[in-house]
């Protein structure tokens, strides 16, 4: 009966009444299906740009780690370096003992070999010995050349020449120098070089 209805009606009627029913169906369908997917999209689209930022900030804290390990394992191969060339207290005296067996292989006569007192700095001690030998020329040079080439770290110098004897086609004479080692502190002697730096810049107050 309805469509008989809306049949026996103008053709200008009929176009009013097919543009309402398409308004009412475009209608519906927005209401029903493009506005609940509209907002789906839109979630859909925000996660995405929160997966991608999280990415971003996760890439760039892998690289900062990866760059920070390199960092830390630069570090380290440093101070394994560092701590190569400086022994620490219990391995000072093996150090000497060392350095005066490399004169007595070396061929020559150990004349004197008598630690000073240690001199601290802030994170090390300089460990300067006297030393005084005697031998020909090449064997006092292949002694100091010895000394250099040990891992750790030995400075000669105050170098001087004495008494030189002609014995056969050498010429002998005594050498004398200062050797120093040097040895880290530990924390306790740290700590207390601070305290005696600080009641010392107290005291000139």
């Amino acid at each position: 009966q309805l469509l008989d209805n809306i049949l026996e009606r103008s053709k200008a009627q009929k176009i009013g009444i097919l543009v309402v029913t398409i308004i009412l169906i475009v209608g519906l369908y927005y209401s029903f299906l493009y506005i609940p997917r509209s907002d789906e999209i839109a979630k859909l689209v925000d996660s995405v740009e929160i997966a991608r930022n999280e990415k971003m900030v996760k890439a760039q804290k892998a690289a900062n780690l990866t760059r920070l390990r390199k960092d830390l394992q630069q570090l380290d191969a440093e101070l394994k370096k560092a701590v190569a060339q400086l022994p620490d207290k219990r391995e000072i005296a093996d150090l000497l003992r060392t350095i005066s067996a490399k004169a007595q292989q070396a061929g020559l006569v150990v004349l004197l070999f008598r630690p000073r007192a240690e001199n601290y700095q802030e994170f090390y001690a300089e460990v300067p010995v006297d030393i005084s030998v005697k031998g020909n020329f090449r064997n006092t040079v292949s002694f100091f050349d010895e000394v250099g080439r040990l891992d750790r770290l030995v400075n000669i110098d105050n170098i001087g020449f004495k008494n030189p004897t002609v014995t056969g086609d050498n010429v002998v004479l005594e050498t004398t120098s200062v050797a120093t080692a040097f040895r880290f502190l530990d924390d306790a002697e740290r700590k207390q070089i601070a305290e005696e730096k600080a009641k010392a810049a107290k005291a000139k107050r």
